[in-house]
């Protein structure tokens, strides 16, 4: 059996990162090119996809009608997606947290620092949406109570 996810865990993650990235960015911004805004995009496509799949597999796992049963290894490897996405996700999303955190001061200043806040702010959402479906998933794929647990003990 394995263990949920723990929030605390990705906070631990995304702070560190975020805090590394802003190191850097402060040693090197000025030699780095700008951001492209649709970088953080690629996490909320992810991030939406991983919730379809949520929806999809708590459909079944919940024996729906007309839903067919989950294979266990297919939900064995939806619990590894959803903890791989869950991580990667709070790494990223620390280091687009550090990287607005780093251009939002300078905007005013900088013309790449106003692109790159949009860029930031982008990716932070990706990363959200993302961290929030892979959680969604993982929780969705919970074995349902067995039925025959609910009877009283003497109708066993």
């Amino acid at each position: 059996m394995t263990t949920r996810t723990s929030p605390s865990v990705l906070l631990v993650i995304a702070v560190a990162a975020g805090l590394a990235t802003n190191l850097a960015l402060g040693l090197l911004y000025g030699s780095i090119p700008p951001l492209p805004a649709p970088a953080g995009l690629t996490f909320l496509v992810l991030g939406l996809v991983e919730g379809g799949i949520a929806v999809v597999l708590y459909r079944r796992i919940q024996q729906r009608p007309g839903a067919r049963p989950v294979d266990a290894l297919a939900a064995a490897r939806a619990v590894a997606l959803a903890k791989a996405s869950a991580l990667a996700g709070s790494l990223v999303g620390g280091a687009w947290c550090g990287v607005l955190a780093f251009v939002l001061p300078r905007r005013a200043q900088v013309a790449a620092a106003a692109s790159d806040t949009t860029a930031a702010v982008i990716g932070i959402v990706g990363s959200v949406v993302l961290v929030a479906a892979a959680l969604a998933l993982e929780w969705c794929c919970r074995t349902p109570d067995d039925p025959e647990s609910r009877l009283p003990e003497d109708r066993r």
